[in-house]
């Protein structure tokens, strides 16, 4: 069974249907889904530039090289352990950070 299924019918002139059809396109939505996100109160934020997807893959690697040094690290025994566990968390939160704030819906005020 659809999990929607109360169909509604808008009309819209055509410089309204031109502002909807561009605005969800810069969401990288529908325009089904781009209207159902403004009705539960978010504005959808525009995709990221190709540039994030860069930064992230980056951070990634950053990521994966603090992990072959820990292991690397493990194995002779020298790496201050709290010190490693600080900056793989700061790198965690700095990449959950660019996410949210490039992908995130904003919440209307």
């Amino acid at each position: 069974m659809r999990r929607r299924n109360i169909r509604v019918q808008v009309w819209l002139n055509k410089e309204e249907r031109t502002k909807l059809q561009a605005n969800a396109k810069k969401t990288g939505l529908s325009k089904e889904t781009y209207l159902r996100t403004l009705i539960n109160g978010y504005v959808p934020k525009e995709l990221p530039p190709q540039d994030y997807y860069a930064v992230m893959r980056e951070l990634h690697a950053i990521g994966g090289n603090l992990n072959q040094i820990a292991a690397k690290a493990n194995a002779t025994g020298h790496i201050d352990r709290t010190v490693f566990q600080y900056e793989s968390k700061r790198l965690r939160k700095a990449v959950l950070d660019i996410q949210a704030a490039a992908t995130s819906p904003q919440k209307l005020e």
